[in-house]
């Protein structure tokens, strides 16, 4: 699952290729269709396309001259589930750090108020010393 895994990220890599998936996902199209908002030749495009085939990500059939291009979840999927692993983690990690941080925030907001409390007390013992000398 690893190496396909690596073939799925590398393709979603290109912003190009991340495009022609997000067009895709409207529906199925032709390549010429998905080569139209690109400013690069078909042949660029059709390589694009190899690479989105070679990961799993689309696929090609032949229906006369035309060649619709149609998205496959499948691959998609996969990856999904790989990252919700590591999503899962970071989020318990990042919760525990949250429940952590409150803790020491609840812990300086009380030292803040013992600090309060004693330089009242200290006012009051000045005061009551100022007004013991008169």
């Amino acid at each position: 699952m690893s190496d396909r895994l690596s073939t799925t990220f590398a393709a979603l890599a290109d912003p190009t290729r991340r495009a022609i998936l997000a067009r895709l996902a409207l529906g199925e199209t032709s390549v010429l269709k998905l080569a139209e908002p690109f400013n690069m030749s078909l042949p660029a495009v059709s390589k694009h396309l190899k690479v989105l085939e070679r990961a799993g990500l689309i696929t090609r059939t032949r229906d006369a001259q035309m060649r619709p291009c149609r998205i496959e979840a499948r691959a998609l999927k996969e990856a999904d589930d790989w990252l919700e692993e590591y999503r899962r983690l970071w989020e318990e990690r990042l919760d525990r750090l949250d429940d952590y941080l409150r803790i020491l925030q609840a812990q300086e907001n009380k030292d803040k108020r013992g600090d309060e409390r004693r330089d009242q007390q200290k006012q009051r013992k000045r005061e009551k010393q100022r007004a013991d000398k008169k």
